[in-house]
């Protein structure tokens, strides 16, 4: 059985350390809103060059991720480890195909020559160009917490199925869990701003 006061510590220690990554998106997103401010147009005519499907799609399967992290938490505390590793292997799954569908999105936009500096974007609008700028930013950041997010839930399915996670000591299944949910509450601010800009 996990001691509690070090329980305590380890949540306090992931809140710190969540707290650290808002205000790295947070500063994006104040960088986002200052250029918006001065290029309104400009990116509004970038949105139009994002496929918002994608982002849809991408929306409802961190969605699902999190509603899966969620129920493995659950789980583990009922003493349902099966179920547990299922939901944990589910939130995974989604992860990756995340991941899939933003690989190709990505391939899709550099195949015809809209990424920053590109010939396309520095002979037209500079804000078109600062909008994809942020936009690789941050979806690319947003790409690497989504890896490391995935490196945490693998490792939390290998020791749940290994009895080092269980119902007694479930810290590193539960903070795992609170970086995955903000890994998707920074996609629902992502989606609006560079998907559904007016």
């Amino acid at each position: 059985m996990e001691n509690q006061n070090d329980a305590t510590g380890k949540r306090i220690g992931m809140w710190l350390f969540l707290y650290t990554e808002i205000m790295l998106f947070g500063g994006l997103f104040v960088l986002y809103a200052v250029y918006f401010n001065s290029y309104k147009d400009d990116f509004i005519a970038g949105g139009k060059d994002l496929d918002t499907l994608f982002g849809i799609i991408n929306t409802v399967i961190l969605l699902i991720s999190s509603f899966a992290v969620a129920a493995s938490i659950t789980a583990i505390r009922r003493k349902s480890k099966k179920l547990s590793l299922v939901f944990v292997i589910s939130a995974v799954i989604c992860g990756l195909v995340f991941l899939v569908n933003k690989y190709f999105e990505w391939g899709h936009k550099i195949e015809v020559g809209i990424y920053p500096n590109s010939d396309l974007l520095i002979d037209g609008e500079p804000g078109r160009n600062i909008f994809f700028g942020l936009y690789y930013t941050v979806t690319g950041l947003h790409g690497l917490h989504i890896v490391i997010g995935l490196t945490l839930l693998v490792i939390s399915a290998f020791f749940i199925s290994g009895n080092r996670i269980t119902h007694q000591n479930d810290t590193l299944l539960e903070n795992s869990g609170l970086y995955w949910h903000l890994v998707d509450l920074i996609w629902i601010f992502i989606f609006p701003l560079f998907y559904l800009i007016l």
